[in-house]
């Protein structure tokens, strides 16, 4: 029997917004009940019902779409990749069909096989879907410029949920590995913590921690690291979020040792773009670290021992100081940290240090770290891309190909995220594969009466508009 009253877990029972009841076992246990499954063969199977949709959110999450003018939108970008003589399928609603996949939880373009048979998407698909050999073709068909003209509407709708005005926003720039499997082109050997060796790309993306959007993406070969020449793209991902914003808001840039490069951190200091940057550990920063002896404590245990102690160091690297300007360097070390590296320099405790280089020389350095801890977000959500829309699971042989489809499942995450806020704003913040439970993967009927389409959905407490 249950013992306690309430449980630690009861914030994440999610039945209720689709559409499900609380289980009943507290009144089932006062009663003496207890559940007995019912006996499948005495249900009576009828007759096949073509109406019926496994997927009937994506009516009004292409309404929603339409209200945006997406379609119109790559209509008027991509149209032009084919020939209009004899044409069935423009490109434009080839690529609003993707979307409804992506959308719809299939992780690959051969997920148009799975989805063909469904009234709605092929309602939606204006009543023909097309072969899935033609959809890989017209993937193919991205030349690099139509892959950045997709990437820029990919921004647009990673920016738009962003408050503009005063305040603080946070962009966080990671990189990720997509291990293959075959023989892609552009799939080299590098850096692979899981599979060594093994060929794979290595995108970088850029996230707004308070929207969870994609502002800027780049599909990479595996041997590319992150360095100098990722600086005009940062640049301008920087410039779209502060064109967006104004020059009110407060911009931090957050991301690991990766961007410990002067020309990275010269480029964001020259665009009056605050930064917390993760610090690479060389000899030179270990012995200034040993050397330093002023440490502020800021929290002790109960026997009145350090638990955490903060200092700015005087450490500059001589690629700073070439570049007209040296920059902050804080040191946090603590007893209580759990995960990460773990630098541990002192035999007299078991403190282990953390270092970061910044531009803001006023905020207290425990303030700092507290700050850039928070750019722990962005695993999740680039794990949640990669397990809710296959992120690293690629389509074709083609590098460009796989460079569309990769902005296409972007593009998507952002309208879902995007659409979450409008139909129901208190759940916005789940995941995606509860998102598009709620949202997407909702069954009902469509129906023709009158010469009008009507669509049933099955009952939910979140009802959409």
């Amino acid at each position: 029997m249950t013992e306690t009253t309430s449980a630690a877990s009861i914030h994440k029972v999610r039945r209720l917004g689709l559409g499900g009841k609380r289980g009943p076992g507290w009144e089932y246990q006062k009663q003496g009940r207890r559940v007995r499954r019912a006996d499948p063969r005495r249900v009576r199977l009828g007759r096949i019902d073509p109406t019926l949709s496994a997927a009937a959110g994506l009516v009004p999450f292409n309404a929603f779409m339409r209200d945006l003018g997406l379609g119109r939108r790559v209509a008027r970008l991509f149209n032009r990749l084919k020939s209009p003589r004899g044409l069935v399928y423009p490109m434009g609603a080839q690529l609003q069909l993707l979307i409804d996949v992506a959308a719809a939880g299939e992780d690959r373009v051969f997920g148009v096989e799975c989805l063909a048979a469904d009234p709605v998407v092929q309602h939606l698909a204006g009543g023909a879907i097309p072969s899935v050999d033609t959809v890989y073709r017209d993937l193919r068909r991205f030349g690099n410029e139509d892959v950045e003209a997709l990437e820029v509407v990919m921004a647009e709708h990673g920016i738009a949920p962003v408050p503009a005005g005063p305040g603080h926003v946070h962009l966080d720039i990671d990189t990720t590995v997509e291990p293959l499997f075959g023989s892609q082109e552009g799939a080299l050997p590098g850096p692979n913590p899981r599979y060594h060796g093994r060929p794979s790309y290595h995108p970088v993306l850029g996230v707004v921690a308070e929207t969870g959007t994609c502002i800027g993406a780049c599909l990479r070969p595996g041997d590319t690291g992150f360095g100098e020449a990722d600086v005009a793209v940062v640049a301008r991902w920087l410039g779209r979020i502060r064109q967006h914003v104004g020059r009110k808001k407060l911009m931090t840039v957050r991301m690991d040792a990766a961007a410990d490069c002067a020309a990275f951190l010269q480029a964001l200091d020259a665009a009056g773009c605050r930064f917390i940057i993760k610090l690479r550990v060389t000899e030179a920063v270990i012995g200034t670290l040993l050397m330093h002896q002023s440490w502020r404590t800021v929290d002790v245990d109960a026997d009145g021992k350090p638990t955490c102690q903060v200092a700015t160091l005087t450490f500059q690297r001589d690629s700073w100081l070439a570049i007209g300007g040296g920059f902050r360097v804080v040191a946090v070390r603590r007893n209580d940290r759990q995960s990460g590296n773990q630098l541990r320099l002192w035999d007299d405790n078991d403190l282990s240090t953390q270092l970061y280089v910044t531009s803001d020389w006023l905020a207290p350095e425990e303030e700092i770290a507290d700050e850039y801890n928070g750019r722990a977000e962005v695993e999740p959500i680039i794990g949640d891309l990669k397990h809710a829309f296959g992120l690293g699971k690629v389509p074709s042989q083609d590098f460009n190909a796989n460079h569309a489809a990769f902005m296409i499942k972007l593009l998507t995450h952002n309208l879902l995220r995007r659409y979450a806020r409008r139909a129901a704003a208190k759940i916005s913040h789940w995941r995606t594969p509860w998102l598009r439970r709620l949202l997407i993967l909702r069954p009902g009927r469509l129906l023709r009466s009158g010469r009008r389409w009507t669509l049933r959905l099955a009952p939910s407490l979140l009802q959409l508009e």
